[in-house]
């Protein structure tokens, strides 16, 4: 049986450590994309911003920390995210998976899980 099949999601991803070390490369890639930056530049507290990126990440990848933030269709009402914003979020995501060596199977399983949650984010 594959790694895969017997770990979680979050295990996979590296628990806590893992997932922190990638949503930190995550922001930073949003920062150096010009598609993106200034949404990110904008932010009043970005190490805020990564505190919940890490906490949304553990808790939809089945880890035991709480996320004590605000939904994804509230936190996105009114910002008018594109389709294009969208997908060069989930670049910056794949990239940063791929700089920690996350297997293409994890990695198929985020995109997955992010394409399900774009209802959430385009245009709302």
């Amino acid at each position: 049986m594959s790694q895969s099949a017997t770990l979680s999601l979050y295990e996979r991803l590296g628990r806590f450590e893992g997932i922190s070390r990638i949503v930190h490369d995550v922001m930073d890639a949003h920062l150096a994309n010009p598609l993106i930056r200034t949404r990110f530049e904008a932010s009043k507290d970005l190490d805020h911003a990564r505190k919940m990126a890490v906490e949304f990440f553990c808790a939809g990848c089945g880890g035991p920390e709480p996320y004590t933030g605000r939904d994804l269709l509230a936190t996105h009402k009114g910002m008018n995210v594109s389709e294009q914003e969208f997908l060069a979020v989930v670049d910056d995501i794949v990239g940063a998976l791929n700089r920690n060596d996350v297997d293409p199977t994890t990695r198929g399983e985020v995109v997955a899980v992010l394409y399900s949650l774009k209802d959430q984010v385009i245009r709302v």
